[in-house]
């Protein structure tokens, strides 16, 4: 791919927090595959083949009246994304207990110490989602229950359920980039029970799991919640995140409708993760 041409838009955002990770998140939906902070906002990039004139219509922040977002765009050559990374990407530490970091940070004292190569895809740990699901693996018991980590993105979340003794486990994520940025972050973390797969809910058909892991966006979570719970065990747990807390309403009432029952909510800068059980 070393002819591909993207988009490069240059965001200034102020004031900086939480509108940059707001845009980040919301630009990561509409197709947009790097992002990197700057002292000014973020600098985000699109191939040039999946972008449109519209492409910012429905990146709602931009009309929002708390936050003054300028931007401008040009078509660029390939980019150096490691380079890239290697600049901007800083480690995170999640409750003291599990870190994510680069293979050229240093190992930190944290009992479970994820190594990624983010390159291109979404969920580096960075954005509150990721962060929030973290927090929620972290509390709960995986030991020997098998999980299935949809929207995968980079496969961090897998790969620490692994590290809590999950297994088998599937990852899937829809985007090429994330597959098989999963793959290789898989194989660097050394994890023997991470099946990633390519693709969507319509391969969970016929599968089964004692978790369900789904950091995605509101509306793909509702399109696809009965096949997550028509592969959620008895007695199952189901995590979701990737939507505001103005959505908990809707959300909820799609699981209740399928008899399942919120019994915990993580917020974090207007983003929430919640657990179900059936």
């Amino acid at each position: 791919m070393s002819n591909t041409i993207y988009i490069g838009y240059y965001f200034k955002v102020n004031p900086l927090q939480p509108a940059t990770e707001i845009l980040i998140a919301e630009l990561g939906y509409a197709g947009f595959e790097s992002f990197v902070e700057t002292e000014e906002g973020v600098t985000a990039y699109i191939q040039k083949e999946d972008w449109y004139d519209a492409i910012l219509e429905d990146i709602q922040i931009l009309n929002s009246e708390e936050f003054e977002i300028n931007y401008s765009f040009e078509e660029i050559e390939q980019v150096n994304w490691n380079q890239e990374w290697e600049k901007n990407f800083s480690p995170i530490v999640v409750e003291n207990e599990c870190s994510v970091r680069a293979p050229f940070h240093e190992k930190p004292d944290t009992k479970f110490d994820i190594v990624i190569e983010p390159k291109m895809s979404f969920g580096t740990g960075h954005h509150e989602t990721t962060h929030m699901m973290i927090q929620h693996i972290l509390k709960n018991d995986f030991d020997g229950k098998s999980v299935l980590d949809m929207g995968c993105g980079t496969g961090v979340l897998a790969i620490l359920a692994e590290m809590k003794g999950a297994k088998p486990i599937d990852a899937i994520d829809y985007d090429n980039w994330c597959y098989l940025n999963s793959l290789e972050n898989v194989d660097r973390n050394n994890c023997k029970h991470i099946t990633v797969c390519e693709g969507d809910a319509n391969l969970l058909e016929g599968r089964s799991y004692d978790v369900i892991i789904a950091n995605i966006n509101r509306n793909i979570l509702l399109n696809d919640m009965e096949a997550y719970v028509k592969s959620l065990n008895a007695n199952g747990t189901l995590f979701l995140s990737g939507f505001y807390v103005d959505d908990i309403p809707v959300i909820e009432q799609a699981c209740n409708k399928h008899h399942l029952k919120l019994v915990e909510t993580i917020e974090k800068n207007q983003w929430v993760a919640l657990k179900f059980l059936n």
